[in-house]
């Protein structure tokens, strides 16, 4: 399955709703985001269950930045679509919606944000909404994907 990950309040902090990982005083100069703990394992749980793992972002970081982030975790995705790419392509659509997955073949989308949750109820799309205070975020996840699989 082609599952995709929001990367604000779900992998990577807003403020301080969830614990992130150690990163050292170069990390920090180059730009290195934190993220949240447990990410890295996640991913690679995903990968080795036979998953293709991609980031799908409305933000407007660069996919260089939001890859050095992630690789600096250990962390390697098959794609990331970033703002620019996404409202290129559901302009391209007619698509009225903030995300759509389907539009870059991802079979399921994990976020936050609960108004991602009634676009996929609206536009028929499959998507985790976690909660970014949900200590067992990845329990939950492995859970639902069992259920949406």
């Amino acid at each position: 399955m082609n599952i995709s990950f929001d990367l604000d309040s779900t992998l990577i902090p807003n403020g301080k709703e969830f614990e992130t990982e150690k990163r050292n005083g170069i990390a920090k100069l180059l730009g290195i985001e934190e993220i949240r703990i447990g990410t890295a394992e996640l991913i690679s749980y995903l990968q080795r269950e036979g998953h293709k793992v991609h980031i799908y972002t409305t933000s407007f970081r660069t996919k260089g930045k939001i890859r050095r982030t992630l690789r600096y975790y250990g962390i390697k995705v098959n794609r990331i679509v970033n703002q620019t790419e996404n409202q290129k392509v559901l302009k391209s659509r007619n698509i009225n919606s903030s995300k759509f997955p389907p539009a870059f073949d991802f079979d399921l989308h994990i976020d936050d944000l609960k108004g991602v949750g009634i676009e996929s109820k609206r536009f028929n799309f499959k998507a985790i909404i976690i909660e970014p205070t949900d200590k067992n975020w990845i329990e939950t996840i492995k859970s639902e994907i069992k259920n949406v699989g």
